[in-house]
């Protein structure tokens, strides 16, 4: 079997997504292999199927137990043998996995580097590795954002199994951490590829300066409106996670949180509802992510500016997996800055955290196309300006900001350069707090200089000024504000500056909008179909006890939606479903959509299209002139006609076929083994019979063998 066959057979896709067949193809000629490739961009799948094709039992190192149970039953819902070995498992489980992997049952092993390094004398006689697969492998490098050192023992293995691909997998990994990962593992002249880290399927937005309270409004409006939609809303702080969740469910809204101070089952309990659809939202700390595969997150929040990009990237990289349009929104604010400063210079590493806070803080400040930014990050280049992020959508406006500039650099200066920024503020506005009277502040000439601006505003402009340098923190004088030489020049009148008009700022809710918001249930409308499968899909997975998204992607129930299939051929052109699935659970999404097209409120029934090609056919038409006539494609027209013979609509289509090309077709399926995919078929028959008589040909055979 090709990897193409594979690809179709247990996945349902018809194409690769870019650099995967390269890499599979790497990996087939037994070559080491870097990969760089963006959370839910196919990692998974470059491995995945030269463990299919290869003998032996592919070793995937992998951190978390959760993520290696979610990976095996994904992989098993797709008919591909895989099991994992961890410490929740009895002796005898884990013998009996290592017995089937010996007998050359399991084509995937999964284990944590500590499990494998424990026992890998055995697990290496018993599985006959084939390959190993190192998935996080940023956590092997001490310059990567999630660094682990059990991972780095893992170098020793590269000369124990020297005859075998080494594939290196990360999500996340800069220029340096990539050259220490090839260096950890002691990879052999490995081909790195690194895909695009476009997600084009996220909108990117930034919201700076939100007070608290206001922010919390937003988010609980934004939620309220999304009623069927899962997310995530990371926090820096724990206690921050549980204060937020609370305030969401004061709303309504089916929120919880997790965080590494959690007791370990509650962490799973949480995990679990939500990996399961039982819980819509979960307020967390970083902890949460690695061990989520979930494809259907449509939304990323994040309530405060993150430590850096890497973390941010893979955070946001959560949302939307399955490639549908998913949102993503980040708050910041002066006080995160500080808080994060505070949190670079305690940690090792000072100096390389102060600049990735420097690069996380330009892309929160950017006032251009924050995708462009983001990605070259990643060292990639993008041309045109993204359309999909807040800054694209309502470009920003600049103007001559040299007068309120001038008027917080003269009260720095006034301060003598000695107090941070709240303090600047209240000053700038006029503020008669005790400890601005107590200084002697409420008599310099700035006092009240800025009373015109409102506080966040401020907040906001002096972001600004920091971000191009007119600024800069004294990190070891309380954080106290300095004048650069840039701004001197400003101050004094030798040069001017331009600022960014500032978006506007959502309003503050008044209590009595948030009571009846918290009040108001969106209207249910009737059913759509979309809503109809996806039930079914969550009744599939409580009896398998698997996440609803194991079963079927929102990506794919969205394409039976679009395509309506009424059949065993349509359905398994359907994205996503390969046969393994189809014969578990295709029969009964194709009777759910049967139904749906039955009913009068459908707005459109599929079987009128069919009825319209059928009258036609009854009218001696040929399948070209059908197709001419109702203008669809000749292939179409070839389909409709083998859905028709198949409900008995059509007697026979011995016109169109003839009983050799039939057998020839018959035939040519034992030898290549059962197959939905016209294609190797149509390339064992020398191209001798054509796609539609192909088509026709195996719905013959289908009627037959029924």
């Amino acid at each position: 079997m090709t990897a193409h066959e594979t690809l179709k057979k247990y996945y349902g896709y018809d194409e690769f997504r870019p650099l995967q067949e390269e890499i599979i193809q790497c990996i087939l000629d037994k070559k080491d292999v870097l990969v760089l490739m963006p959370t839910g961009g196919g990692k998974s799948l470059c491995f995945q199927i030269p463990a299919l094709l290869l003998d032996g039992t592919c070793i995937v190192i992998s951190p978390l137990i959760s993520l290696m149970k979610d990976q095996v039953d994904s992989l098993k819902a797709n008919g591909i043998a895989a099991e994992f070995l961890n410490s929740t498992q009895s002796f005898a489980e884990q013998q009996e996995i290592l017995e089937a992997c010996y007998r050359g049952e399991v084509g995937l092993l999964y284990v944590s580097p500590e499990k494998l390094l424990t026992d890998l004398d055995v697990i290496s006689n018993m599985a006959k590795p084939s390959m190993l697969a190192i998935d996080e492998a940023h956590c092997i490098s001490s310059w990567g954002h999630d660094f682990r050192p059990e991972y780095t023992k893992l170098g020793y293995l590269r000369e124990k199994f020297s005859h075998i691909p080494f594939v290196a997998l990360t999500a996340t990994a800069d220029k340096i951490t990539r050259k220490d990962i090839s260096k950890q593992l002691n990879l052999k002249d490995p081909k790195v590829f690194i895909s695009s880290f476009d997600r084009k399927n996220l909108s990117l937005e930034v919201r700076i300066g939100i007070k608290p309270k206001e922010k919390i409004n937003e988010i609980a409006d934004f939620i309220i409106k999304r009623p069927n939609q899962n997310g995530i809303i990371y926090c820096l702080s724990r206690k921050a996670c549980e204060d937020i969740s609370d305030k969401l469910r004061n709303f309504g809204i089916d929120a919880n949180y997790y965080h590494a101070g959690m007791a370990a089952e509650d962490r799973s309990k949480i995990q679990e509802d939500f990996i399961n659809d039982k819980l819509q939202v979960v307020c967390a700390t970083i902890a949460f992510g690695m061990g989520i595969d979930k494809s259907n997150v449509r939304w990323v929040i994040h309530y405060n500016l993150p430590k850096n990009m890497e973390g941010y990237y893979q955070e946001i990289g959560r949302a939307g997996r399955d490639g549908l349009p998913s949102e993503t929104m980040l708050y910041y604010n002066y006080q995160d800055l500080l808080m994060l400063n505070k949190f670079a210079l305690e940690g090792g590493q000072a100096d390389l955290n102060l600049e990735k806070l420097n690069r996380i803080q330009h892309y929160a400040e950017a006032d251009s196309c924050r995708r462009k930014i983001l990605l070259n990050y990643f060292s990639e280049t993008l041309e045109e300006n993204c359309g999909n992020c807040d800054v694209c959508k309502s470009p920003r406006k600049h103007f001559d900001g040299t007068l309120i500039t001038q008027k917080a650099l003269s009260a720095i200066a006034r301060m003598d350069e000695k107090e941070g920024v709240t303090m600047l503020i209240d000053v700038l506005r006029g503020s008669r707090k005790a400890e601005i009277l107590a200084a002697g502040y409420d008599k310099l000439k700035t006092h009240g200089a800025g009373s015109d601006i409102h506080q966040s505003d401020w907040q906001r402009y002096l972001m600004q000024l920091l971000n191009v340098g007119v600024l800069e923190l004294a990190y070891d004088e309380n954080f106290a504000l300095k004048i650069t030489p840039k701004g001197k020049d400003i101050l004094f009148g030798r040069s001017k500056i331009e600022l960014t008009v500032l978006p506007a700022i959502l309003p503050k809710e008044k209590p009595e909008v948030e009571k009846r918001i918290r009040a108001t249930k969106p209207s249910v409308p009737l059913e759509d179909l979309f809503t109809i499968l996806r039930k079914l899909r969550q009744e599939f997975a409580q009896k398998e006890q698997v996440p609803a998204y194991i079963i079927f992607s929102d990506a794919t129930l969205q394409a039976m939606v679009n395509a309506k299939p009424t059949n065993q051929f349509e359905m398994l052109q359907v994205s996503g479903v390969g046969e393994h699935k189809y014969h578990k659970y295709g029969q009964a999404f194709l009777d759910a959509i049967d139904d749906y097209l039955e009913t009068p409120s459908s707005k459109k029934r599929k079987g009128d299209t069919y009825q319209e090609t059928h009258t036609l056919f009854n009218q001696r038409l040929s399948p070209d002139e059908i197709a001419v006539k109702r203008s669809i494609s000749t292939q179409t027209v070839y389909s409709h006609l083998a859905y028709l013979y198949l409900r008995g609509k059509i007697t026979n289509l011995n016109e169109l076929v003839s009983s050799t090309e039939v057998a020839e077709v018959e035939k040519a399926i034992k030898i290549i083994g059962a197959t939905t995919a016209m294609k190797p078929i149509f390339e064992y028959l020398n191209e001798q019979v054509s796609y539609p008589k192909i088509r026709l040909a195996m719905a013959v055979i289908e009627k037959k063998s029924a």
